[in-house]
């Protein structure tokens, strides 16, 4: 029979010990402590039709709206965006229009962003950023974003570069 080596039971100890030297340095070194990562719901694709389902007419449904291809999830602004609230037609399809020229117009309520101005154009940026990316989840992305019209894919859509996606998910 075999002889195992001396301390060979050390071993596995030695392993988890580097392991978690490794795993807690950087944060015992920089003062900080770690957080959790908040994980949602995984995100998903939309077509228009799936989107409409959440317009906040049902009392048991999320409330989604989608600005600039992006699906988020706005129903802890209920008062804003259910049903009879002022903002209720942004929800249940892609209002990047409407929310670039702050309107309510049934025609601006499109994903469609042709003609607008610089300063509309800013407007849309700054209020997705500041509004919808801070405030509410993102629950998915719209088709639109992802394909085109004849269900080609969008070679210049890039997981990467959307607001949420992490790599690791993927794999």
């Amino acid at each position: 029979m075999a002889r195992l080596a001396p301390g060979w039971r050390l071993q596995p100890v030695a392993a988890l010990a580097l392991v978690l030297a490794l795993t807690l340095a950087p944060t015992a070194r920089s003062g900080q402590t770690r957080r959790p990562v908040e994980r949602g719901p995984p995100v998903r694709l939309f077509t228009e039709e799936e989107l409409a389902r959440y317009s906040g007419e049902e009392e048991d449904q999320p409330i989604y709206l989608a600005v600039k291809g992006v699906v988020f999830d706005v129903t802890s602004g209920k008062e804003f965006y259910g049903r009879g609230a002022p903002y209720n037609a942004l929800t249940g399809k892609d209002s990047t229009r409407g929310v670039a020229k702050m309107s309510l117009d049934p025609a601006d309520l499109t994903h469609d962003t042709t003609g607008l101005t610089a300063k509309e154009l800013e407007a849309l940026d700054d209020i997705f950023s500041k509004v919808y990316k801070a405030k509410y989840p993102i629950v998915g992305y719209t088709a639109r974003r992802i394909l085109h019209e004849d269900g080609s894919p969008n070679l210049d859509f890039k997981p990467e570069d959307q607001p949420h996606f992490d790599i690791k998910d993927e794999f």
